[in-house]
């Protein structure tokens, strides 16, 4: 028989996991994901009436959390007596200008919610994360992050940044009990992030039109799920998953 290799898979079960953004979309099936696998979830966002539905319905708790906001924040962690996960999903796309039209305000409320408001988080949870003793920080990126494309600046710009946090965490809590692991999706169909970058339903349709098999939300928290249950000793720094009928960014199989 061959010898062991690796370690068992680290048990989900004890472990509190709280996950921004959890009110739909990749959130809520991360949030109803981690249940499943015995982890503790609080699931936190803005709409607080639709997160109590799936609070209830996965055994978790729901609190309402604004992440552009200290005073939000800070009552999250107030909440709280344990964390040990992490899973910053909060996050969106709001136009799809390009850079000679863009709409400031726009790019304001990218970097707000998807940058500013990670660290916020991030750095409120971490004392507890730390504490530990084997915390997991999970960063929702995108392939946005890594490679720019037309119409997308202000979204793209915002991922980036998103990118270079999980990299510059990750030099900076070398030396601690916490893992800083990023999740890089490429084309996920979910109701609301087409919508709300477009901002019209035929708009958001269109996005998604002729492929045949783009990612669900579900594809993105097996993911997440399975980069969260490695022995803690490995770390899952970067990962990028994407539809097969996407190669890349600019390059989707669509059929007639």
């Amino acid at each position: 028989m061959p010898a062991e290799t690796s370690s068992p898979p680290f048990p989900g079960t004890g472990r509190v996991a709280v996950v921004t953004g959890a009110s739909s979309g990749i959130g809520a099936a991360t949030a109803t994901r981690l249940a499943a696998d015995g982890f503790d979830v609080v699931l936190a966002a803005r709409r607080l009436d639709r997160l109590t539905g799936l609070a209830e319905r996965i055994g978790g708790r729901a609190v309402e959390l604004d992440v552009t906001s200290d005073e939000s924040v800070a009552a999250l962690v107030a909440s709280l007596d344990r964390v040990d996960v992490l899973v910053n999903n909060a996050g969106g796309a709001f136009d799809a200008a390009p850079v000679a039209e863009a709409d400031l305000d726009s790019w304001t409320r990218a970097f707000e919610v998807n940058v500013l408001g990670t660290v916020r988080v991030t750095k409120a949870l971490l004392p507890a994360l730390r504490a530990s003793g084997a915390g997991d920080v999970v960063l929702m990126g995108s392939t946005a992050g890594l490679v720019s494309y037309e119409g997308g600046a202000s979204y793209t710009a915002a991922k980036h940044g998103v990118h270079t946090l999980a990299e510059t965490m990750r030099l900076e809590l070398v030396a601690e009990p916490v893992r800083v692991v990023e999740i890089a999706p490429g084309m996920v169909k979910t109701d609301e992030f087409a919508l709300n970058r477009t901002g019209d339903a035929a708009k958001a349709a269109k996005v998604y039109e002729g492929v045949r098999e783009p990612l669900v939300a579900e594809d993105v928290a097996d993911c997440v799920a399975w980069a969260l249950t490695r022995p803690h000793h490995v770390n899952i720094d970067l990962m990028v998953v994407r539809p097969r009928a996407q190669a890349a960014q600019h390059k989707v199989h669509r059929e007639s």
